[in-house]
């Protein structure tokens, strides 16, 4: 349990990024560079845990058994994150990077205290996407952050697998929120929208 909010509290960390932008602290081209210095650094750390085998007590201890042979979270979420701030522009990835930080290790938590099937639990599910609305709405219009917060939503409810290898929400979060995001805003009709809002 104590590595368990050990990792979130690693996961939440991650919210000093885009929070440096959002507080004007660093411009949003420095942030994409810091991004990608970074997503270097975790690609060189896992050849070289996947590789070579050295093993840090800090991957140990970080790291879940699925990802003993395979790339860590860690590195996933870092490599996606630097993806989205490359692809999409602020207003997108912000929310997108902040739904991981945030949203997911929120998740985790709230799984941590329900018990082992947790992660299928209705009210987790709702929370979490409730989380995300809360976060995109501030910087996208509903019609895209609804369906950008229902995206994130189910790739951390969801835990699917390509032969053994377990496809990460650490990466399918950020990257399809931020994709769903742009789609939407871009794609999707505002009177489509304003008409549903009536509806309801």
């Amino acid at each position: 349990m104590r590595d368990e909010i050990a990792r979130r509290l690693v996961h939440f960390s991650g919210t000093a990024v885009p929070a440096a932008y959002l507080l004007e602290v660093l411009p949003w081209r420095v942030i994409r560079w810091v991004l990608a210095v970074g997503a270097v650094g975790a690609v060189v750390l896992e050849a070289v845990r996947l590789l070579v085998g050295l093993d840090w007590y800090v991957f140990e201890k970080l790291t879940r058994e699925y990802e003993r042979n395979n790339p860590a979270g860690y590195a996933l979420a870092v490599i996606a994150m630097a993806v989205v701030a490359w692809a999409f522009a602020p207003t997108v990835a912000v929310p997108a990077l902040l739904m991981l930080t945030v949203a997911d290790p929120f998740a985790g938590l709230m799984a941590d205290a329900g018990g082992p099937e947790s992660t299928k639990e209705w009210w987790v599910v709702g929370a979490t996407f409730l989380l995300c609305l809360g976060i995109g709405l501030p910087f996208l219009p509903p019609r895209a952050a609804v369906p950008a917060a229902l995206v994130a939503t189910l790739a951390d409810a969801t835990t699917p697998r390509v032969a053994s290898y377990v496809i990460d929400d650490n990466f399918s979060i950020p990257v399809g929120a931020a994709i769903t995001a742009f789609l939407a805003a871009t794609y999707v009709p505002v009177i489509l929208c304003e008409s549903a809002c009536r509806i309801a």
